[in-house]
């Protein structure tokens, strides 16, 4: 953006590119986010565990698209505060759609968590806003997790919440140690379900298998 010329195709190379770049525009030499190949590099990342975990499959391209959509969220959320409708409302009927093509999924379940997703976390804002008067929770996460449930039905949304929480606690913890910043730090949840949700994909039915047996 800063010398406005077109960036050639051999300079777009994920990650390749911003390396032989060392990190700069090849025409005026302004440095590049190190977000973009960062981006890049989770991408492609989750592009091979998709497939080490089903191979050359439907359900592969499903969840790798569903991670991509997640990880685009995650770092919107973090920037602006906010979750585009444009994205998490299209993935609702997505993920139902996408329930007739994964083996552990059926349409009653992906409607069932879609509906507890989103119910949840109306639930807990309007709670939240009744007792404290002030918005605590974005519409923006409701439908992020309805999306969630859509793909990963009632269980995968229990185990998203609690990952998330958890995580959510941790760094939003880490983070006023650091800054020094009082209880009302505004931190965006969003990122936090996304991460939830990305464990749940690869290691919710083992989590929850160790879970009620360290109960037992």
């Amino acid at each position: 953006m800063s010398c406005n010329q077109p960036i050639r195709f051999y300079d777009n190379i994920p990650v390749i590119s911003y390396l032989l770049l060392r990190g700069r525009c090849r025409n005026c030499k302004t440095p590049f986010s190190f977000r973009y190949p960062l981006i890049e590099l989770l991408s492609g990342l989750f592009a091979l565990g998709a497939f080490l975990r089903w191979g050359m499959s439907a359900e592969s391209l499903i969840y790798y698209g569903f991670i991509a959509v997640l990880v685009v969220i995650t770092f919107i959320d973090i920037d602006h505060y906010i979750i585009p409708d444009i994205i998490s409302l299209p993935g609702i009927p997505v993920g139902v759609i996408a329930s007739f093509f994964l083996p552990e999924m059926t349409f009653k379940t992906s409607i069932i968590g879609m509906l507890l997703g989103g119910g949840i976390l109306y639930t807990v804002a309007w709670t939240y806003n009744f007792f404290a008067h002030k918005e605590g929770m974005g519409g923006g996460d409701i439908k992020l997790l309805a999306m969630i449930g859509a793909f990963v039905s009632w269980k995968g949304v229990l185990v998203t919440l609690f990952i998330g929480s958890i995580v959510g606690t941790l760094a939003g913890g880490a983070v006023m140690l650091y800054t020094r910043s009082s209880l009302k730090l505004k931190i965006p949840f969003g990122p936090f379900l996304a991460i939830g949700a990305m464990i749940h994909i690869f290691f919710g039915e083992d989590l929850i298998y160790w879970y009620w047996n360290g109960l037992q």
